[in-house]
């Protein structure tokens, strides 16, 4: 079996791998039949060198391997038939702008595996980014929060070697007494968590987050219970929420009404309600100055989140009367962090992490005959059809969506 690494092509550059120089050498002593084959890259995080070094082939010509590795979506003109792919495809959701890269899929004869498909029997995600998205994106959010109220500056994520030197930037600064709201306590939401602790922020339960003052800043974390409830009043559990999310409504204006600072690293599902209207942000009682939205999911659940933004440009900001954008630091604007590829400002530690669970938890299924049917759920294509999992999205496909 042979293995290819494709070069990173989306514009702006992701400098991240799905396996890194020494996870190759030592896939290749756990598994003798297995090749790797590297697509050169000027920009990868790991250098061309560093894969040689290694005893891993470098060489621009893929056209012989069996399976391909990449981490953002493929350009169209770049797809090879009849392989197979694993990336980040941005298709599931039925995203509008990678209808004709699912098209170009299905016409090329490509057997897709989106990263996010990869999952276990109870459908929780085997590989992922999230909890580096949750460090640095903890991080830009208190750097906003900083530009904002003019009280401290961090520097660029961007321009630091790893996460401990955020840590290490974080513990440089003094925050005033503010409150930092945190939803979601997966990966997003545990990389969020282990940034604000290590800058010293405590943490408090929800009910004293919201009913009492602290004379030092303190973050509460909260789940989809907390922050949604029945319309008929009966009580919330994760599952019936998960399961039926018609049935509820947003109760996340009771935070609104005492945060500062709210970072957004929860799931959001389809048919839930939105966190709050672009009308709500109009009151006085909206008390949030900053927003940093890692979910990055545009306009729903968070209105505020008009479009992503760069790691360039990280910060705009949602005028609180119009609902328009307009300069973070107008006086009556939200600041808003919405980068959409967060990790890419740790791709060394962001790499490491994401290519020792895909050796550990992917590879395996390559030599064992899938027994634990991790490729079999993940497969969205084949035969230039949709698989039987996947035939949610044919009038996405079609156009009919």
């Amino acid at each position: 079996m042979k293995i290819g690494l494709i070069k990173e092509q989306k514009t702006p550059t992701d400098r991240r791998v799905v396996l890194t120089p020494h996870t190759c050498k030592q896939l290749i002593i756990n598994y003798p039949e297995l090749k790797i084959k590297i697509e050169p890259s000027p920009h990868r995080v790991f250098s061309d060198d560093e894969y040689r070094e290694q005893g891993i082939e470098v060489s621009a010509d893929l056209s012989d391997c069996d399976v391909l590795l990449g981490v953002k979506e493929v350009p169209i003109e770049a797809l090879i038939p009849d392989k197979k792919y694993f990336f980040f495809s941005h298709t599931i959701k039925k995203q509008p702008y990678n209808r004709d890269l699912l098209r170009a899929v299905l016409q090329k004869n490509i057997q897709l595996f989106d990263h996010e498909t990869l999952v276990d029997e109870h459908g929780i995600r085997l590989v992922a980014f999230g909890y580096y998205a949750g460090l640095v994106g903890a991080y830009n959010g208190l750097r906003t929060f900083g530009l904002k109220s003019d009280s401290f500056c961090l520097p660029k994520a961007e321009t630091l070697h790893d996460a401990n030197a955020l840590k290490g930037e974080m513990q440089k600064i003094k925050l005033p007494p503010i409150k930092i709201l945190i939803t979601g306590k997966g990966r997003v939401g545990s990389g969020i968590k282990e940034m604000l602790l290590a800058a010293g922020i405590e943490e408090v339960s929800a009910k004293s987050f919201l009913y009492k003052s602290f004379p030092n800043p303190v973050f509460t974390q909260i789940d989809v219970t907390q922050y949604n409830k029945r319309i008929d009043g009966k009580e919330a559990t994760k599952k019936d929420f998960y399961k039926n999310p018609h049935k509820y409504q947003s109760d996340f204006l009771k935070f609104a009404r005492v945060a500062d600072c709210y970072i957004a690293g929860h799931f959001y599902g389809q048919g839930a309600s939105d966190f709050f209207s672009i009308d709500d942000i109009k009151s006085d009682e909206f008390k949030i100055q900053v927003i940093a939205d890692i979910s990055c999911d545009i306009k729903t659940p968070i209105p505020t989140t008009l479009r992503s933004s760069a790691i360039a440009d990280p910060i705009y900001g949602v005028h609180r009367q119009t609902g328009e954008e307009t300069d973070f630091n107008d006086p009556q604007a939200i600041a808003v962090m919405a980068v959409d590829n967060l990790p890419c400002e740790l791709p060394r530690d962001a790499s490491e992490g994401f290519s020792k669970h895909f050796s550990e938890k992917i590879i395996p299924a390559f030599f064992d005959n899938d027994q634990n049917g991790i490729l079999a759920r993940a497969q969205m294509t084949q035969n230039g059809q949709l698989t039987p999992r996947f035939q949610y999205l044919s009038d996405y496909v079609s156009g009919k969506f």
